[in-house]
């Protein structure tokens, strides 16, 4: 069952950000995948993907600074590259020395690394910008319009919309602990470190509780409300030209951008 809504982006916004989220949502995607062929060492490829996602982002997307500013999120999880410095054979450039032992850095370890963190950074950026100019629903659609199974749609959808109700509950408790907690003058109010690693440990597990108890009685108001097993989504209109030129456009690019890396 599908709920017949359309959603329609704000007046105001322009540019690539004011495409269907169905084709923001797939161009992503295939950006992503794109990257993931570019072999190591491609840097002409990878310039080329970095200067298309760039130009998308500052055609009325939420600037670069923005997005680069958001995309050092994950730059602890990238540095996890660093490792392909001494894990691939190759001409070595350094030597460093671990607990006794002598591990060579090589040419083809930073090449790898390199690539990796390269590709990394921007498809980080590409989901970044992503989210930051699509509605959730319109993600959905976009999943949907893929052939995703209904079921992780559905699963997506609801693990979304629970984040902002565990989100609630948490703030309920802290402001029910900070209601009942006594502080005299001149004195820290708490105890040491290991009781209050027990209160939080407590106040998680009343917080995982709740949101079991939560959970069951949105299940049983989503049931009363029809609910059928398959995700209700909101309708979309066909496509227009400027979307169908924009698909085109950037396939040919990420095909442009596969040939360039293999030559």
């Amino acid at each position: 069952m599908v709920e017949e809504v359309v959603i329609e982006p704000p007046a105001s916004v322009t540019g690539f950000a004011a495409r269907d989220g169905r084709v923001k949502t797939w161009l992503a995607l295939g950006f992503v995948f794109t990257l993931a062929w570019i072999p190591a060492g491609a840097w002409d490829a990878l310039l080329g993907a970095a200067l298309a996602l760039w130009l998308a982002i500052s055609w009325g997307g939420p600037g670069l600074i923005a997005i680069w500013r958001r995309s050092l999120v994950a730059f602890p999880f990238m540095l996890a590259a660093l490792t392909l410095t001494i894990a691939r054979p190759g001409t070595p450039l350094a030597q460093i020395t671990i607990a006794g032992q002598e591990i060579a850095i090589t040419d083809a370890g930073v090449v790898a690394a390199a690539t990796v963190l390269g590709k990394a950074w921007l498809s980080v950026q590409a989901i970044a910008a992503l989210i930051a100019t699509t509605h959730f629903s319109e993600l959905l659609l976009g999943l949907a319009a893929l052939r995703v199974p209904n079921v992780l749609i559905m699963i997506l959808g609801v693990a979304y919309r629970y984040l902002f109700v565990l989100q609630d509950e948490a703030i309920r408790m802290l402001r029910a602990r900070d209601n009942r907690r006594a502080a005299l003058p001149d004195r820290r109010a708490g105890r040491s470190i290991a009781w209050r690693a027990m209160i939080t440990g407590r106040m998680a597990a009343t917080l995982f509780l709740r949101a079991y108890e939560r959970s069951e009685r949105i299940y049983a108001a989503m049931l009363a409300r029809g609910y059928n097993g398959h995700p209700t989504l909101a309708a979309r209109p066909p496509l227009q030209r400027a979307d169908y030129l924009l698909l085109i456009g950037g396939g040919v690019w990420f095909v442009i951008l596969l040939i360039i890396a293999a030559t």
